[in-house]
């Protein structure tokens, strides 16, 4: 069964049925329509005013292809290597859908995401609700029209998207404040705004780590000796000497 199907499968049924002796059920499977829908083609039941559509000519079949599947019934046709690649389109989502009778609601839904989940950029409420980002500025500065009457409402309830849609974009909001953290800190440790150790707050400026040095006591003063009579008497005796009194000493 071939992967691909041709384009305008029934204008391209209509002429195998009109040009060709293939069977309904190779018509069909080539194609991608019920047989029930071919027999209606070929009795003029179905795709009545649809123009045949040669795939020859457009290069989706070949005469050979065509030829081999008239002599066996069993064969199923293959559609033909298009001569030019052509790159598959990848349309951006745009802005979602937005039921005419939901519309009114909207705003009161950004009301709760923004009170519930201050994490969400506002492309990600916009991808959400289907609304707009200077109706989300609006609301957040309390400059809408309709600011006094508007009610937190949960989107998910309102209908206006999918809790698997809201739950994605709320772990998307959350794995980028964990790279934003990250990130500052980063920050902070290149620009050493960081805390010091306190083996190096408490050094001294320009001798870098000071060692830790052990304060000694003095010793303890000694005791006063009890002196003698004859050291008393010594004393007495050398002090009158300095005070220029030998000869009154000596009497």
């Amino acid at each position: 069964m071939s992967p691909r199907k041709p384009l305008m499968p029934k204008a391209t049924a209509v002429w195998l049925v009109e040009n060709t002796s293939l069977t309904f059920e190779q018509i069909a499977e080539f194609c991608g329509l019920h047989v029930l829908e071919v027999k209606g083609i070929a009795d003029g039941d179905v795709a009545q005013g649809i123009k045949g559509m040669d795939p020859i000519s457009n290069g989706q079949l070949t005469r050979e292809e065509i030829k081999l599947a008239e002599d066996d019934n069993a064969r199923h046709l293959h559609i033909a290597d298009a001569k030019v690649d052509i790159p598959e389109v990848k349309t951006k989502p745009g802005p979602r859908y937005t039921p005419v009778s939901r519309r009114q609601d909207r705003p009161n839904a950004v009301v709760w995401l923004l009170r519930n989940h201050p994490e969400l950029k506002d492309s990600q409420i916009m991808r959400l609700v289907g609304t707009t980002k200077p109706t989300i500025a609006s609301i957040r500065d309390r400059t809408h029209w309709n600011s006094s009457n508007l009610v937190p409402q949960d989107p998910v309830t309102l209908g206006l998207c999918s809790q698997t849609d809201l739950d994605n974009e709320v772990r998307k909001a959350a794995r980028r404040l964990e790279r934003e953290r990250k990130e500052q800190q980063k920050q902070h440790e290149k620009s050493g705004t960081t805390l010091l150790p306190t083996a190096e707050t408490t050094e001294a400026p320009g001798l870098g780590p000071q060692p830790n040095v052990e304060i000694m006591q003095p010793p303890p003063a000694a005791e006063p000796k009890e002196e003698t009579d004859a050291e008393q008497e010594a004393r007495v005796l050398a002090k009158l000497q300095e005070m220029g009194g030998g000869s009154r000493a000596e009497d």
